[in-house]
């Protein structure tokens, strides 16, 4: 399965005392899996680190780097097509610009968004596995 990572998630999967529930996390290292971070999630981490919201052990550029090198994940850029169809996604979306980008990739690279966000998972146009307890 091909498995893009929410924000989040990826910020879970390095912490052991996260509120990743246990099914995400057997997707997460199973074999068959092929895991995906998104250069928007890269931001959001940046901006969290930021605004004092997220607390790292190393500066944030080595933790990207080790977390994506731990989860043997490829990184997934935000290319022009993804920023078009952010904003030309059907039916009713909210207004969150990353959401946008994530769902939006998750359609174009076929990949099933691993989230917690109940938006993204009740959004019917993209595969996604609940990553909740």
């Amino acid at each position: 399965m091909k498995l893009l990572l929410d924000t989040h998630v990826w910020v879970w999967s390095q912490d052991r005392s996260s509120g990743l529930g246990s099914a995400a996390a057997k997707l997460l290292v199973d074999d068959s899996s092929s895991l995906y971070v998104s250069t928007v999630s890269n931001l959001e981490i940046a901006r969290l680190v930021w605004g004092d919201r997220l607390t790292l052990d190393i500066p944030v550029g080595n933790w990207i780097e080790q977390s994506i090198d731990s989860l043997l994940a490829d990184t997934l850029t935000m290319t022009h097509a993804v920023a078009i169809r952010a904003y030309s996604l059907p039916d009713d979306f909210h207004r969150d610009p990353a959401d946008r980008i994530l769902a939006a990739s998750a359609i174009i690279h076929d990949l099933t968004l691993v989230t917690a966000d109940e938006h993204l998972l009740a959004y019917p146009h993209i595969a996604a596995v609940d990553a909740r307890p």
